[in-house]
């Protein structure tokens, strides 16, 4: 069989090589710490600003409208990051990226503790967004890549629960630091900055994407790893590894080509399931500290339940763990927004404080285990030449959706009151859960190449991905 000029060969047999290994190995659970380090600063640092948002409030004398603007200044940032960090992932390599994105937003967050005022505070959150959102869009990208078909979904949920317990470690210290100084807020910045340590780390013990270096023409340095990764592989079953058939695989595209069937398609479908689920999702987390001192509760109060509820999160990425290879993505995705929507019911129509808060931890449980599943279905319908473009432009959707939100949220509290928020924040997500259970792609225990064996003659050529077994 004759290939196009831009078909190799070696990659998708490493590719197939990479999906047949049964185990982790030694290597493999390595970089899940690594990977999980990384994203544990990640996620410390993205909600760092909606938990000292009362007390900035108090001290310069914000009004609703002003924290939302530096709220949104976040969503900017990250909406430029996750299209600019995915195709530069695309062109450069996975690891390059992952490195300089920490870098950026650690930078930004250190910066953050010296702001004056709303305009370089929001200049600040901008490039924090910008690294945070990069990283995170190319930290998914290369776990899907680096792991086999039939646990990838678990390593995500793994990584992401190891992850989040950066919020809640966060929002403890916040809880500790804000209160007992007017100026304690400054070193919940200061902290978001240490994530600068573990990419240090990363830039040591983290190869190159095998299918991103095979594909562009580093196919000796993935040989040599799959082959370390097979040989180990080996000595922990006791067993030889199932025989691969080599298949070729396309290693360059255009973005032209997302504007093609199937991939508009699915690109559209994941750009709308994103813009509905995450406002939704962040516009209840960016705001729930400051819908509670509305509410009558002081800054106190509100941080202390807000650290709380955060403690299951973890749990919740856990969770997903039991369902994620197991249950379509997609079939998960649907089930868990619906009850997203369901359990937001209760904040808008119930006051007690013993309620909220079992409320709230439902929420954060299905929240992070729905999380799960969205990082892992992100990059899966996507090609190898495209999968960190496709994937940072529908998640990008979401952030910048979430901009729009961030006002529209703030007008609404003071015009309409928290109960008609909560019950617009509820009804979208049941829209959400409709959109991706209805038209989303069947991923589940396929590999990626397997996926993408639908995007064919995108460039005229023929379709030169892996075939289903």
């Amino acid at each position: 069989m004759s290939h196009p000029p831009h078909a190799q060969s070696g990659g998708a047999g490493l590719s197939d090589r990479m999906d047949r290994i049964p185990v982790l190995t030694r290597q493999h659970r390595v970089w899940l710490g690594v990977l999980a380090a990384l994203l544990f600063f990640d996620m410390a640092d993205l909600n760092s600003f909606a938990l000292v948002a009362p007390a900035i409030r108090d001290q310069w004398d914000l009004t609703l409208g002003e924290v939302g603007l530096i709220t949104s200044a976040s969503f900017l940032g990250m909406f430029f990051g996750s299209i600019v960090g995915g195709r530069v992932a695309d062109r450069l390599g996975r690891k390059p990226v992952i490195i300089g994105s920490v870098a950026i937003y650690s930078a930004f967050s250190l910066a953050s503790a010296f702001a004056t005022g709303i305009v370089d505070l929001s200049i600040y959150r901008v490039m924090v967004g910008f690294g945070v959102q990069a990283m995170t869009v190319v930290l998914l990208t290369y776990i899907s890549e680096m792991y086999p078909k039939q646990i990838r979904g678990r390593i995500q949920a793994l990584v992401l629960a190891v992850g989040l317990l950066g919020i809640p470690v966060m929002a403890g210290f916040a809880s500790f630091a804000v209160p007992r100084d007017p100026s304690g807020w400054k070193w919940v910045f200061v902290l978001g900055a240490a994530g600068v340590v573990a990419a240090l780390i990363a830039l040591r013990v983290l190869p190159e994407s095998v299918r991103w270096a095979a594909a562009n023409g580093r196919s000796a340095d993935a040989e040599a790893l799959v082959t370390r990764l097979e040989e180990d592989a080996r000595r922990r079953t006791g067993e030889e590894l199932p025989p691969v058939e080599p298949r070729a695989v396309l290693v360059s595209g255009s973005p032209r080509e997302l504007l093609r069937q199937p991939l508009l398609k699915r690109l559209l479908v994941l750009s709308t399931y994103m813009v509905i689920a995450t406002s939704t999702g962040y516009g209840f987390n960016a705001w729930l500290p400051t819908l509670l001192v509305e509410n009558g509760y002081s800054t106190a109060q509100s941080l202390s339940f807000t650290s709380t509820i955060a403690i299951a999160a973890c749990p919740g990425a856990l969770l997903a763990t039991l369902f994620i290879d197991r249950i379509e993505r997609r079939t998960s995705l649907m089930l868990i927004n619906a009850s997203f929507g369901v359990l937001l019911l209760v904040f808008a129509f119930v006051t007690d404080y013993t309620v909220l808060l079992i409320a709230g931890i439902l929420l954060i449980l299905v929240t992070y285990a729905g999380t799960a599943c969205t990082y892992t279905y992100l990059p899966e319908v996507f090609p190898t030449r495209l999968r960190a473009l496709g994937a940072g432009i529908g998640n990008g959707a979401g952030r910048i959706a979430t901009v729009v939100t961030m006002f529209v949220i703030a007008w609404a509290l003071t015009e309409l009151g928290s109960e008609t928020v909560f019950l617009v924040l509820g009804g979208a997500a049941c829209v959400a859960a409709l959109v991706i259970g209805l038209l989303g792609e069947r991923t589940r225990n396929r590999s990626l190449e397997t996926i993408s064996e639908t995007v064919a003659g995108v460039d005229g050529a023929p379709n030169v991905e892996m075939r289903d077994r």
